[in-house]
């Protein structure tokens, strides 16, 4: 499905990550990977992930700076003159921002915080990455029901995840006449290091399991299974869509069992 095409991979944070789980599901259909790292202690974490994945192409990049997104893509295309789309798995806001009343915790810096790294950080990718671009490339990002929907000490990261949907939909937008597409999958809550911060996540997803239509949560194999379709030329007709990855849980108001 993906035999023959590059893709860059960011957010891979440990084995649990649904980045990981995308890594993962890309290599068995095919695709050569290469990953961006934030940090030295993240490395460590993604050599091994990588080394299991066919791949040495471990560069640095915080996103949070233009400056070291361009130097990624300039040490990328020391191995690649150009690639087929790259995953956007990356969402942040500081801790006290993901615990109790919403009014109460929200700060005018958490949430520029919150909207830069978990939004403004694909656009900023995306700009940064289309000179390198191949025709019929991919762009994935990750959101999360909480977009749409309030959740207990979700807080900001709602409101970051509300934009970065409205991202993916200006981007596809912009970038269609290239003939890059870029989508979103909304995926069920899922234990990772970034759900970790957010209080109270294990009576979520018991919650959840409950209400579901498939009546449990979904795995990082389940979401990377369709962020590989999503990104092949098997969608090539879908762009600017948020998928839901999630059990059925989005359509459920009540278990109805």
């Amino acid at each position: 499905m993906l035999k023959g095409k590059k893709f860059l991979i960011t957010g891979v944070a440990n084995k649990f990550s649904i980045a990981t789980g995308i890594a993962k599901a890309m290599h068995n259909n095919g695709a050569e990977l290469a990953f961006a790292y934030q940090n030295e202690r993240l490395l460590r974490n993604l050599k091994p992930i990588a080394e299991s994945l066919d791949s040495n192409m471990l560069i640095e990049c915080d996103v949070s700076s233009d400056q070291s997104i361009e130097q990624m893509f300039t040490k990328l295309k020391e191995s690649w003159d150009s690639f087929d789309g790259f995953v956007h798995s990356i969402g942040f806001a500081p801790s006290d921002q993901l615990e109790g009343d919403f009014t109460e915790v929200t700060t005018r810096e958490g949430f520029k915080i919150a909207h830069d790294i978990s939004s403004y950080s694909l656009t900023a990718l995306a700009k940064a990455a289309l000179p390198y671009l191949n025709n019929d490339s991919a762009i994935l990002t990750l959101t999360y029901l909480g977009s749409i929907q309030t959740l207990p000490n979700y807080n900001v990261m709602g409101l970051a995840k509300a934009s970065l949907e409205a991202n993916t939909r200006f981007l596809a937008a912009s970038l269609g006449d290239k003939g890059i597409r870029v989508n979103a999958i909304s995926a069920g809550p899922i234990k990772t290091l970034a759900a970790s911060g957010v209080k109270n996540f294990r009576s979520m997803l018991e919650n959840y399991a409950e209400k579901a239509p498939l009546g449990r949560t979904v795995t990082t194999e389940e979401v990377g299974n369709v962020a590989a379709f999503l990104c092949s030329n098997l969608a090539s007709g879908i762009t600017g869509e948020i998928t839901f990855v999630d059990a059925g849980f989005n359509i459920a108001a009540l278990p109805v069992k």
